[in-house]
């Protein structure tokens, strides 16, 4: 069984990654909170909103996992999936270097992942 918001351990080219991932209320959004194990307080939260064509948990999905009405689904549970959304995140130079939380919309690099 999983357990939401236990930081799990992934390496990266050398680079130690803590990552969970929760629901929050208000604004009901899933969040994937990425953060390097070095620097614990600068935190990056792609942010995952149901709205038209997108898809968030429910009875029928994993928490978590964002999916979108054209059968494109993506599990952030997996260190794989984790992988590359660190990946894209850093290629739009999106990983924070300063102390702070910075929740962005997690559906742009959903889109990149899925396409």
């Amino acid at each position: 069984m999983r357990r939401n918001r236990v930081s799990r351990r992934l390496v990266v080219d050398g680079t130690t990654w803590l990552w969970s991932v929760g629901h929050l209320h208000p604004g009901c959004r899933e969040l994937l909170t990425l953060r390097r194990a070095d620097a614990p307080h600068a935190q990056l939260r792609p942010a995952f909103r149901a709205g038209p064509g997108r898809l968030i948990r429910d009875a029928c999905m994993p928490s978590g996992a964002p999916a979108d009405t054209h059968d494109h689904y993506l599990n952030p549970h997996e260190p794989g999936v984790v992988r590359r959304f660190l990946g894209e995140a850093s290629a739009r130079g999106l990983l924070p270097a300063a102390h702070g939380v910075h929740e962005v919309d997690g559906w742009p690099l959903f889109d990149a992942l899925v396409t």
